[in-house]
């Protein structure tokens, strides 16, 4: 199904060398904020005390965080939960805490401060060695799915291809934990599972491209390398339009009305989505044309029938 065809080729390897350019620096300040800043990891990683608190009226903030303070929690870090009415309170490990009456104290510490009375929803508590090996496991996960995608592109291309489709998936992957760094967005075992969906939605496109690359090779004699990928990446806007359109819309609708539990979960997804089809064109298709793919690889030449001696 094609919602328009494209007749003209659109001449993306005209500019590969200055989108190419862009995606480096891309790259390169990413790493810099992840390397500076780090990631703002969630209870979840670090060990601490989740606290969900409830009220009839939407409680000020800034009052919250003073009245922790004032009973000894300067560190809590304190953000609305699903509505205004609704505060998540994150506690991280200390070895002053007592992490069994922590709820009590700081629920006695609220009902003292000004406004209207909290209501206790929610206390979990995630220990450092849990949150360790929370940690170990996600980085690990992260590092299969990544050999995985390695192996089966190995398997399904020429290394030209595999290699390309494997920098612009690592591309997408820095870029998505680039912007948590620089924001210090929470990053949790959601927004993992998150970076996880986009290599391999990344992937996919990556591979979408590059078969109809390889069939461009094969059916297209007359072109150059740079015209088959602009006839072949052409040829898969109406699909990429159809396809990207429908899953970012059902994203961007978790995004807007998931609440906060969603919310940095499609944030992740929203970003993996539009690096990914950005990465697909403008990052794997000219590192396929720059590291020398043309169509003798694909072709294999005619064996001319020898002459029968008579």
């Amino acid at each position: 199904m094609e919602f328009f065809r494209q007749r003209t080729d659109i001449p993306f390897m005209r500019h590969a060398l200055k989108f190419n350019i862009v995606s480096t620096l891309a790259f390169v300040i990413a790493v810099f904020f992840i390397v500076l800043k780090g990631l703002n990891l969630s209870v979840e990683f670090t060990g601490g005390t989740l606290i969900e608190i409830g009220y009839p009226e939407p409680p000020r903030i800034e009052d919250v965080r003073q009245a922790l303070a004032r009973d000894g929690y300067p560190d809590a870090q304190v953000q609305n939960f699903g509505s205004a009415r609704e505060i998540l309170i994150r506690m991280p490990n200390r070895d002053d805490l007592d992490t069994s009456r922590i709820s009590e104290r700081v629920m006695s510490s609220l009902a003292a401060a000004p406004g209207p009375a909290p209501e206790l929803r929610r206390v979990e508590f995630v220990g450092p060695q849990v949150g360790k090996e929370l940690a170990t496991d996600g980085a690990m996960a992260l590092l299969l799915v990544i050999f995985g995608i390695m192996a089966y592109l190995a398997m399904r291309f020429e290394w030209r291809f595999s290699v390309s489709a494997i920098i612009a998936n690592l591309h997408d992957v820095i870029i998505i934990v680039g912007f948590f760094a620089f924001f210090q967005w929470e990053f949790s075992l959601a927004v993992l599972a998150a970076v996880l969906a986009v290599l391999g939605y990344s992937v996919n496109e990556s591979v979408v491209v590059f078969d109809r690359v390889r069939e461009t090779f094969k059916k297209k004699r007359g072109m150059t390398t740079p015209q088959v990928l602009d006839h072949a990446i052409t040829a898969m806007i109406s699909r990429t339009v159809i396809t990207h359109g429908s899953t970012l819309m059902m994203v961007l609708a978790m995004l807007i009305f998931g609440g906060e539990t969603l919310h940095y979960f499609a944030l992740a997804l929203t970003i993996g989505i539009l690096f990914g089809i950005y990465s697909s064109i403008f990052v794997a298709s000219p590192l396929v044309m720059w590291l020398g793919v043309s169509r003798e690889q694909f072709v294999k030449p005619k064996k001319e029938k020898e002459e029968a001696v008579v």
